[in-house]
């Protein structure tokens, strides 16, 4: 709720300070008194264009401060956007506009931006007048009017449209996985086959690069190894001799102590060779060189160390390389399948959502049945007899279906017999279409709102019963929000619980708009002045004074 105003040089408001309570408030003053001007300094403070033509001559910038009883729902918006708002703490909007056209926003002394003052004028105040093209003329709000006015609950279609898109996100996923893969099945397949026929085994490339050393090696010693052999075991060789030089010493050992310490120093060496001998014969045996195996192990390294290069890996990494293929071919043909287990979840999930948005639309049909009988109903005594109204429930196509359900929900009007239908904002004309939105905004009482509404000259161009009828639809509406009406209306005027008179006066140099709180003797004299012109009659009072009773 609104509950105080403060406006420094705009336009022609020097300096002006005003205080709002609860129910229905009326601004009424003569034509060009700056009604309009008020309007334009609340709309600033509620994030509307800031231009420099709103300061006042000779001014350096204009100043508006509106101050509210915030609503949880701004509170949370404010808290989203980084500022600080207490709970119970009245929520202050400044906006600040330089002669040279610069501007400034803060909420409770924290800057913040144009756009989001008017998020939170959007949820504060609605302004209706004969040219608003927001709030109820605007169908992109339609369908939530309509289903608060029905007090539906959409959570269930909420979440039902989750888990559909949900559903199909993971198999437009899984399809495109496939795909990728789907291209590379070729190669794929091919790969695995040749790793699979090659079957390499980690550690083969060292052992048989080894063997292959070892063999290459074994060219170069033969000729070696043979020349030892010669000389160790030969005809003539050196275990011959030491086995004859044994059997001597063996005949003589008596004959001196030193021949058994010699015959035992050649068996030791006989013993020794033969451990050579040995040696010799193991060295002879692996080097041993087969022209084929050597041939057989170099076209196995080729091949190991051509199909490493080949898919960029260690020639030890192959094996590692062909289980994870063969682990993607699996996946990739198990992928397959499983396509068929997703699409039918999307299809429940997509049936789930259209029985829930099936609901809600024939929900929403029988509330629109109910709103178009309640509009209906205040159209006849708000002279709209001839005019019909509708809430048209059409399906949407299933590209635009939402969390919101599946229906466009629209608010129309013909205005005379035979008229087709058509948008509010496009058929009815200026008066036409303010008490279009009177009788909505009743019909929608129930739905609530924002906490304050503003309307603009909505009595224009009625009077009699007809202003009556509007002056008591306000009065209805003003039980459940703040109401400030702008009118012309002395049958509007009378309704209000507070009178603000907007008046214009003149020094002969400056022209200034001013705006005073009336008491009830102020109060009569100006709605007898509404009711009689320039020259306010007795009659006129009179007649003030029956319509304040009333």
């Amino acid at each position: 709720m609104l509950t105080a105003l403060s406006i420094r040089d705009v336009v022609l408001i020097e300096a002006l300070e005003l205080e709002f309570g609860a129910g229905l408030g009326v601004l009424t003053g003569e034509t060009g008194a700056g009604k309009s001007i008020l309007l334009d300094a609340l709309g600033l403070a509620l994030g509307r264009r800031g231009e420099s033509g709103l300061v006042r001559s000779g001014a350096a910038q204009a100043v508006v401060t509106a101050t509210f009883d915030a609503p949880a729902a701004v509170i949370a918006l404010l808290d989203e956007n980084g500022l600080d708002v207490e709970p119970g703490e009245p929520l202050i909007v400044r906006r600040l506009v330089k002669a040279d056209g610069g501007s400034r926003a803060f909420v409770n002394d924290q800057p913040a931006s144009a756009a989001l003052l008017r998020e939170i004028g959007a949820r504060l105040v609605e302004i209706h007048g004969q040219h608003d093209d927001r709030g109820l003329l605007a169908p992109a709000g339609h369908r939530a009017l309509l289903d608060a006015y029905a007090r539906t609950d959409a959570a269930g279609v909420a979440r039902a449209h989750g888990l559909w898109r949900a559903a199909e996100g993971e198999l437009a996923a899984a399809r495109t996985a496939i795909d990728t893969a789907q291209r590379d099945r070729e190669w794929l397949e091919h790969a695995v086959a040749e790793l699979e026929a090659l079957a390499p085994e980690p550690g083969e490339e060292e052992a048989l690069a080894e063997r292959r050393r070892l063999m290459q090696r074994a060219e170069k010693v033969a000729d070696d190894l043979s020349a030892i052999e010669t000389h160790l075991d030969g005809a003539d060789g050196a275990m011959s001799h030491l086995r004859q030089a044994a059997r001597v010493l063996e005949r003589v050992r008596e004959d001196h102590p030193a021949f058994a310490e010699a015959l035992a120093a050649v068996d030791r060496a006989v013993i020794e060779g033969a451990v050579a001998e040995e040696r010799l014969r193991e060295a002879a045996s692996a080097l041993m060189l087969d022209p084929r195996a050597l041939e057989e192990d170099e076209a196995r390294l080729f091949d190991l160390r051509g199909m490493a290069r080949k898919h960029r890996v260690q020639p030890d990494d192959l094996a590692a390389l062909a289980d994870r293929l063969r682990g993607d071919l699996d996946r990739l043909n198990a992928g397959e399948e499983g396509l068929a287990g997703l699409e039918a979840r999307v299809s429940a999930a997509r049936g789930d959502y259209a029985a829930a948005a099936a609901a809600l639309s024939a929900e929403r049909e029988r509330a629109a049945a109910r709103l178009d009988a309640a509009v209906a109903g205040e159209l006849a005594p708000l002279r709209l007899d001839a005019a019909r109204f509708r809430t048209v429930v059409a399906p949407l196509a299933e590209s635009d279906w939402s969390a919101a359900g599946r229906d466009r929900v629209e608010f129309e009007i013909a205005t005379n017999p035979g008229a087709p239908f058509g948008p509010l904002a496009k058929i009815a004309s200026g008066g036409e279409l303010s008490r279009f939105i009177l009788a909505l905004k009743v019909a929608l009482a129930e739905e609530g709102g924002a906490a304050t509404m503003i309307f603009d000259e909505i009595d224009r161009g009625v009077g009699g019963a007809v202003a009556s009828a509007i002056g008591d639809r306000l009065a209805r509406l003003a039980d459940k929000a703040q109401l400030l009406v702008v009118t012309h209306s002395p049958q509007v005027a009378a309704r209000g619980a507070a009178h603000l008179l907007i008046a214009k006066s003149s020094d002969g140099i400056v022209t200034r708009t001013g705006v005073r709180p009336l008491d009830a003797g102020e109060r009569r004299e100006e709605i007898a002045r509404m009711l009689s012109g320039a020259t306010v009659t007795d009659e006129a009072r009179a007649q003030a004074a029956r319509l304040l009773e009333s």
